[in-house]
């Protein structure tokens, strides 16, 4: 009872140790990224869209070395990253890997050159199978929380039978390593530390600083009491009950979905939701084994499941759509983002697990009422609800790694910066990948004045992948910039650029540069 005690108080302080928290994001730069400076910049200062607590900022200088001297400081939304006064001229990089407020890691660099530019580059990724085990940690993690806990409350309160544990139980010794694991590998990520750092205290340390790290040792408690309430003890179903309740809790302590605003909303729409998706999915598991060897018990327990789901999955359509227009904003970012398209998957297996459970509900389950015999075809058709639920968990476990459209700030142009003694060309090029992109031309003297032109024009090509000059001629908005706007470029690579500009009938300045566009 002592153990009880202690982990129904864990699932409660846990559940109350989340502050606000969303996803952060970007929002600007100073200086920007890609400038070409006379002298170095007193300090980087990184601006996002809420606060972040910095997990680790690098800066490599133009000489390509890793100084240990940049001085950060934080106040809200904003890091700074004082510069040592000793910076070489040269390209510099300053990588940074911050925490979102809602536990997951947000990283970039930030490029700038003083002087000449050189061939420094960001640092490379620490460890490229830590995404594939973080990956699997969160599979494990949902068929601990949704087949294993899921599981052991239908046994006590829907089916009053232990009929049909097995499946629940693996899931939840699967389960419990997942979620210690998930801690671990949170913290490797917000780091940016390699595999081999997991036996050090720092990724457990930073992990537990963050919402998700209270939220996954709710999800233990919750996976312990459902593994106590296998046990024929008296109080077996209300460690069930609890466990079941910590589901809900666990989810709605941290993750993008959970802590969008308003959370006065998307906090219980998150809660109710895992609720029901434990309630179905855990469901499963037990009921194959009870139509495997039907009784004359059999079928009331089916009938007291439908009634009891018909209302759960109302419950988790709405949910499920509050959540998915929170998220998306706009119904295009279903196939124009990464985390829209995962949501559509996950939505046509929805329609596939509906479909079945209709099928069960009103065709096989009847079926069922005059001929036992009918119960091989009710068995097949939660098998295939299983199967799909699989594959739920498969492509939803790959939101950990997407950020909802709704924290997308738009991207910094591209920008390059060509100069001489006679002219300095600044061209800022939106998105700056394959595709269609904008030019914006700023022409300057060598002294940074503006320099008047009669004519621009810009020349691209891309000799590497047999692409012959595009000649496109500037207009002069009213911004006092010269634009270019629709260009196709087909390809990412490094686009030669050549920009002309008439000052006279007789005087033309050429400047030449080389452009690195990204993929789409």
């Amino acid at each position: 009872m002592r153990l009880l005690a202690a982990l129904a108080t864990l699932l409660v302080l846990a559940g109350h140790s989340t502050g606000a928290s969303a996803h952060a994001a970007l929002i600007s730069v100073e200086p920007a990224s890609g400038s070409l400076l006379q002298s170095a910049p007193k300090a980087v200062e990184l601006r996002f869209n809420e606060a972040v607590t910095p997990g680790a900022i690098q800066l490599i200088d133009g000489a390509g070395r890793e100084r240990d001297d940049a001085r950060v400081t934080v106040s809200g939304e904003s890091i700074s990253v004082a510069m040592p006064p000793d910076l070489p001229q040269g390209t510099a990089v300053v990588s940074y890997r911050v925490i979102s407020q809602d536990g997951h890691p947000v990283s970039g660099s930030v490029i700038f050159s003083i002087g000449a530019p050189t061939a420094t580059k960001p640092p490379a990724n620490a460890d490229g199978g830590l995404n594939t085990l973080i990956w699997l940690a969160r599979v494990g993690l949902y068929l601990g929380l949704f087949v294993g806990v899921g599981g052991v409350f239908f046994a006590r309160w829907i089916a009053w039978s232990m009929t049909g544990m097995a499946v629940p139980r693996a899931a939840l010794v699967i389960g419990l390593p997942s979620a210690v694991i998930s801690v671990g590998v949170l913290g490797l990520d917000l780091l940016g530390l390699p595999l081999a750092a997991l036996v050090t205290a720092a990724p457990w340390t930073i992990a537990f600083a963050t919402s998700a790290g209270p939220a996954l040792l709710v999800a233990i408690a919750a996976m312990l009491l459902a593994l106590m309430a296998l046990s024929g003890a008296w109080y077996a179903r209300a460690l069930a009950a609890i466990a079941f309740a910590g589901v809900g809790m666990a989810l709605a302590m941290t993750g993008h979905a959970a802590t969008a605003p308003p959370e006065v909303l998307t906090r219980p729409a998150i809660f109710i939701h895992g609720l029901g998706v434990a309630f179905w999915i855990g469901a499963l598991a037990p009921l194959t084994a009870l139509v495997s060897k039907p009784t004359v018990a059999t079928l009331p327990l089916l009938n007291r499941f439908s009634r009891i789901a018909m209302p759960v999955v109302a419950a988790l359509a709405l949910t499920g759509l509050t959540l998915a227009i929170i998220q998306l904003e706009k119904l295009s970012m279903l196939v124009e983002t990464s985390y829209g398209l995962i949501l559509s998957i996950k939505l046509v297996l929805v329609l596939v697990l509906l479909a079945l459970a209709a099928l069960n509900r009103f065709r096989l389950t009847p079926a069922l009422a005059s001929d036992l015999k009918a119960a091989s075809a009710l068995k097949r058709s939660i098998l295939l609800e299983c199967g799909a639920v699989l594959g739920i968990f498969a492509i939803v476990a790959g939101w950990r790694f997407t950020p909802p459209p709704r924290t997308i700030i738009p991207e910094t142009p591209l920008a390059i910066h060509i100069h001489t003694d006679k002219a300095m060309f600044q061209v800022l090029v939106s998105p700056g990948k394959a595709g269609v992109d904008d030019f914006v031309l700023q022409l300057m003297t060598g002294e940074a004045t503006p320099l008047v032109a009669k004519e621009a024009t810009l020349i691209l090509s891309l000799p590497e992948r047999g692409i012959e000059p595009i000649e496109r001629d500037a207009e002069l908005g009213p911004d006092g910039y010269w634009h270019v706007r629709k260009v196709e470029l087909p390809f990412a690579g490094r686009w030669h650029v050549r920009i002309d500009a008439l000052v006279t009938d007789f005087e033309k300045i050429t400047l030449e540069d080389e452009l690195e566009v990204a993929p789409p």
